[in-house]
C-alpha cells in the first residue's frame, strides 16, 4: 500500500516513512552543514557593538581640540581672576607693591571687595542719589528738569521682586561709594581713579535718565548734577544714642555730557542738540 492516501487532503500514513515532500513546503530541504573537525578553532566574527560615546569623546579630532582649548581658556582665566582678588584683599606684600595697580585695574570697579557688613560699626545711613539735567528739546529750548531720584526708583523695582537683579540692586550704590572713596569733600579727586569713578557715574545716570526720558520724547541731554541726601537710621527704642534727623546734601558740580558717555541704548543725539553745544 502507498504511503499516502488518496485524494486532496492526503495524509502520511503511521508508521510509514514519507516517500515525497510536503506539498505546501518551498522545496526540497538541504542537508545541515556537518559539524567542523574536532580540534579546530571557530572564526572570529565581528566584534559585538559597545555602548556609544558620550561627551567630548563624541565629538570628531577638530572639535575635541577646540573644547579642550577652551576648556583650558577658562580655567587660566578663572585662575588669574581668583588671584588677583586673592592679591586685592590680602595685605600688602611685595607683589602688591610692584603690581598694584594692575591689581586695581582689574578688580574695580566690578570686582572691588566690601566687607563693610562685617564691621564693628556697620552703616547706618540711607544714601539716596539723585540727578537732574539740562536738556535741548527738538525745538532747541533748553532748560533744567526736576530732580530724579535714582535709589527711589531702584526700590520700587526691587520691592516685592523675588529675584531682584544685581544690577537694581548694586549698580548704582556701588558707583556711588566709587566716587565717595576716590574724592575729597570739595568733589576734588585724590588718586588715580577719581577720573575713572567720575566717567562710570555719569555714564550710569545719563543712561537713566535716557530711561526716564527726562526732558520728554526727543529731548537730549547736555548736562548732568549728580547729589547724595544722607539720612541717619534712628537707633533702636533701648539705645541711648543720639542722632540728627536731618538730611544732608552732598551736591556735585554740573557735568558735560559727551558723546562717549551716552551707553548703547541711549537715544542719538539730534543735529541741533549735540553734547558739543554743551556749555
Amino acid at each position: 500500500m502507498d504511503a499516502y492516501d488518496e485524494g486532496s487532503n492526503a495524509r502520511p500514513v503511521p508508521g510509514e516513512p514519507s516517500a515525497v515532500a510536503p506539498l505546501t513546503g518551498a522545496g526540497p530541504r538541504l542537508p545541515a552543514d556537518p559539524p567542523p573537525p574536532a580540534g579546530s578553532v571557530p572564526s572570529a566574527g565581528p566584534p559585538p557593538a559597545g555602548p556609544p560615546a558620550e561627551g567630548l569623546a563624541a565629538l570628531s579630532l577638530p572639535f575635541q581640540i577646540a573644547a579642550a582649548l577652551a576648556v583650558a581658556l577658562v580655567a587660566v582665566v578663572a585662575c588669574v581672576h581668583l588671584g588677583m582678588v586673592f592679591l586685592h584683599v590680602a595685605p600688602s606684600n611685595t607683589v602688591t607693591k610692584q603690581h598694584g595697580r594692575a591689581v586695581d585695574d582689574w578688580v574695580y570697579p566690578e570686582f572691588e571687595q566690601n566687607w563693610k557688613l562685617f564691621a564693628p560699626n556697620p552703616l547706618q545711613q540711607n544714601i539716596a542719589v539723585q540727578v537732574r539735567a539740562e536738556v535741548k528739546s527738538p525745538d532747541g529750548a533748553v532748560r533744567t528738569t526736576r530732580w530724579y531720584d535714582l535709589s527711589a526708583l531702584d526700590g520700587r523695582a526691587i520691592d516685592g521682586n523675588l529675584l531682584p537683579s544685581h544690577t537694581q540692586q548694586n549698580e548704582l550704590r556701588r558707583a556711588w561709594d566709587f566716587f565717595a572713596a576716590t574724592h575729597d569733600n570739595t568733589n576734588r579727586p585724590n588718586g588715580m581713579r577719581g577720573d575713572l569713578s567720575e566717567r562710570y557715574l555719569r555714564r550710569i545716570v545719563v543712561l537713566r535718565l535716557d530711561r526716564e526720558e527726562a526732558g520728554g520724547p526727543g529731548a537730549v541731554v547736555q548736562q548732568v548734577q549728580v547729589r547724595s541726601r544722607t539720612t541717619n537710621v534712628p537707633p533702636p527704642e533701648w539705645s541711648q544714642e543720639q542722632v540728627s534727623d536731618k538730611p544732608v546734601l552732598r551736591q556735585l558740580p554740573w557735568w558735560p555730557v559727551s558723546e562717549s558717555d551716552r551707553a548703547a541704548g541711549t537715544r542719538p543725539a539730534h543735529s541741533t542738540g549735540t553734547a558739543a553745544s554743551a556749555r
